[in-house]
């Protein structure tokens, strides 16, 4: 995601007296009012941790990341284990759980999948707003009993992922997911109201290519996007196959095989 937000107003609130601090905290951190007049986003702290709410009359609920409850738990419980597609494509298999480097993170909603299924993931988000709501779900999914051995394997990483990546110190990962934005068409609340909220604030990925092309260079296995199931392929070097599911499909761009 582009590390720019469109120019959006955004402020920090607190929800009660006692979580002050905390968005005092995030204010500076982000470099970020603590409330104002007109906002058109308001990233809020409070009981449930860090949220980021969309103002005005029409606007969704708020959106948060919890790896404890909700979807992720569910998945986590009764998504299919390593018959899930996402698995198949990073090349879980029996006795292969790649090192992957999943470099446009998000929500982490992947990149928990994989993690559960016991693959070491470093994570990349170049939003600030979204990193910190990450950030903000990897601690508190840290501190629950079932949650904190999956979260442990998940290390993330600040920065511009295409710099990152182009100057990756140690041992670089074995695979590299990329999932950049693209207009969604699935109809679910859920997506609609993460991509009303997310869309004004980060934009397209005009840098796809380019996240491409930093990925295949620094990848020792493969290379894997995910892509609207109609969508083109990223500009640049062609898959060598692609997984498809309903609504996506994963590209794969192989350099060597994964091995037990």
């Amino acid at each position: 995601m582009s590390d720019q937000p469109a120019a959006c107003r955004i402020h920090v609130e607190a929800l009660g007296v006692a979580f002050e601090p905390q968005a005092e905290h995030w204010a500076e951190r982000l470099g970020l009012p603590l409330q104002v007049a007109d906002g058109e986003f308001a990233l809020q702290v409070g009981d449930m941790g860090l949220q980021l709410q969309q103002l005005g009359p029409d606007a969704p609920g708020p959106v948060r990341v919890d790896f404890v409850e909700g979807g992720a738990a569910h998945r986590r419980l009764y998504g299919g284990g390593s018959g899930q597609m996402i698995a198949k494509a990073v090349g879980v298999a029996q006795g292969v759980r790649p090192r992957v480097l999943d470099a446009t993170a998000g929500l982490g909603k992947d990149a928990f999948v994989l993690a559960s299924l016991g693959c070491e993931m470093s994570l990349i988000e170049r939003q600030p707003l979204i990193g910190a709501l990450l950030e903000d779900g990897l601690a508190r999914g840290a501190e629950d009993f079932d949650v904190a051995p999956i979260v442990a394997r998940m290390r993330l990483l600040n920065g511009n992922s295409i710099e990152v990546m182009r100057n990756w110190e140690g041992e670089p990962p074995q695979v590299i997911y990329l999932d950049p934005m693209f207009p969604h068409r699935e109809k679910t609340a859920l997506v609609k109201k993460e991509m009303r909220l997310f869309r004004p604030l980060v934009g397209d990925d005009p840098d796809a290519p380019a996240l491409l092309e930093a990925a295949l260079a620094l990848a020792s296995h493969r290379v894997v996007v995910k892509r609207p199931r109609k969508a083109p392929c990223i500009e640049g070097p062609k898959p060598s196959h692609a997984l498809d599911g309903k609504s996506s499909r994963y590209d794969i761009y192989p350099k060597k095989a994964l091995k037990p």
